[in-house]
């Protein structure tokens, strides 16, 4: 089973992801996202609060990623990510699915 990078990693190379927590919360909001990650060590945590229970709410697959810097590197920008939607899957959509 591949980690959550891996999985964020092959959604942004084949399918269409959104960055950054304000663009998640409306994503998840619109119900365009079919997964979400966040780090847990985003400081301060009310930051991302919010992302588990809407997921929860919209049934949206939601996991923790331990390392914003490493999330920030799976999704190809140079700088640390809090939060991260999957929208299009891509070839990613079979190793999602395997999450549940």
């Amino acid at each position: 089973m591949p980690d959550v990078y891996t999985i964020i990693e092959k959604a942004r190379k084949t399918g269409k992801i959104e960055k950054g927590t304000n663009e998640v919360t409306k994503a998840i909001e619109r119900g365009t996202a079919k997964f979400v990650v966040y780090a847990t060590d985003v400081e301060p945590k009310e930051i991302i609060a919010h992302l588990a229970f809407l997921c929860k709410e919209k049934g949206i697959i939601c996991k923790e990623a331990d390392s914003k810097q490493k999330l920030g590197i799976a999704v190809g920008i140079p700088v640390a990510a809090s939060s991260v939607a999957v929208i299009d899957a891509g070839d990613a959509d079979k190793d999602i699915k395997g999450l549940k």
